[in-house]
């Protein structure tokens, strides 16, 4: 028997295809360049578009505290005149309100109108206290003739009156 060896073909490494990927990764690599150049520019005028914004806003700035201190500076100033002259005028002002005070005697409220009469505490008393009942209905000793015993209750020889037996302390 013969033995025949199979042999697989493997693909050979050819210097044409080699060169024909690293040309194309070379344009590729180009593109990229071109790309990466031209958002350079743009950030870098971005760049200075905010440095010259930032630097006028330092001048804003700046002039905006110098203002601020020579307002600060006037209002003390003003304040400071203020006093002086509050202090000047106090004795002034005080006359003039004592010569020009109201003076009214003390009044006396005239009761004799029913509706000016004065009110005194109202009495307020729970209702069984008011009508002279008591707030709990003693089932079992209460007769079956008395008046305030409702008519729903039932008779005191009854088992539920027994169950029902309410006793006040």
């Amino acid at each position: 028997m013969s033995l025949i060896s199979v042999r697989t073909r493997r693909p050979k490494h050819r210097a044409v295809d080699r060169l024909a990927e690293l040309a194309a990764e070379k344009q590729s690599l180009i593109n990229q360049l071109v790309g990466a150049a031209g958002h350079i520019t743009r950030l870098e005028l971005q760049l200075n578009e905010s440095r010259a914004h930032r630097a006028e806003a330092e001048q804003v700035a700046a002039c905006t505290a110098a203002d601020l201190e020579e307002r600060t500076e006037q209002l003390d100033e003003a304040r400071a005149e203020l006093a002086t002259t509050r202090a000047l005028l106090a004795p002034y002002l005080a006359a003039e309100a004592t010569a020009g005070a109201v003076t009214v005697p003390e009044m006396e409220r005239d009761t004799a109108a029913m509706e000016d009469q004065a009110t005194e505490p109202i009495n307020v008393l729970p209702l069984w206290e008011a009508h002279g009942i008591s707030p709990v209905i003693r089932i079992a000793d209460t007769p079956s003739n008395d008046p305030r015993t409702p008519s729903w209750v039932p008779s005191p020889d009854n088992e539920t009156t027994q169950t029902l037996r309410v006793i006040t302390a």
